[in-house]
């Protein structure tokens, strides 16, 4: 039986779903200290998506873990809700649990994902379709995904409107931490959308 770790995917599809599962993780719950010390450890290079990776190790050098954690709330519990709803189907229609929900769950089911037990958010938030796109380019899923069956998902379930939320979250007004977080994903979904395009 292969594990994970036996199934040959490419380094720079490693990188990919690290920053998927980065992305997802971030965005799934506040940081603990653990995590904002690998966030501040990080060092970018002078491409867009380098400036961005080091203007998020610098704010989280000046982080705290309380202070983040109220800005996530605020970003995304608040009182009755958040200053941003990171959903598919909200973005897309302008309510939640709409059709973009229903499309994306007939994927999961057809790809063999299925949602963890103690996950009780509908599956089309930005966090959960982070870490799908990780799981289905290293195998996660079962073998990892082709390239062709990552752009379909990413064109359908992520392009339409992966890239507002991220603009959104880097202008929100709460936002201290996740503004430079929310410009690694814009700058990431830009990569990722130019990148499927040019695969044909």
């Amino acid at each position: 039986m292969n594990t994970a770790e036996d199934i040959a995917v490419a380094s720079e599809d490693r990188l990919r779903a690290d920053l998927y599962n980065f992305l997802g993780l971030m965005l799934s719950a506040p940081p603990d200290q653990m995590l904002l010390d690998q966030c501040a450890g990080l060092s970018g290079d002078d491409s867009e998506i380098g400036k961005a990776i080091a203007g998020l190790s610098r704010v989280a050098k000046a982080s705290k873990p309380a202070k983040v954690e109220s800005e996530f709330n605020a970003l995304f519990v608040g009182l009755g809700r958040g200053e941003l709803l990171p959903y598919a189907s909200y973005y897309l229609t302008g309510f939640l649990n709409e059709k973009p929900l229903a499309t994306l769950r007939s994927d999961m089911a057809a790809r063999a994902m299925t949602r963890p037990a103690n996950v009780f958010e509908p599956e089309d938030n930005i966090a959960s379709l982070m870490e799908m796109m990780a799981g289905m380019i290293v195998g996660r899923f079962g073998a990892p995904a082709s390239l062709d069956s990552q752009k379909t998902f990413f064109n359908k379930h992520i392009a339409p409107w992966a890239g507002h939320f991220f603009a959104d979250l880097e202008a929100a007004k709460n936002s201290i931490l996740y503004a430079s977080l929310g410009t690694v994903g814009r700058e990431f979904m830009e990569i990722e959308r130019e990148a499927f395009r040019m695969a044909g």
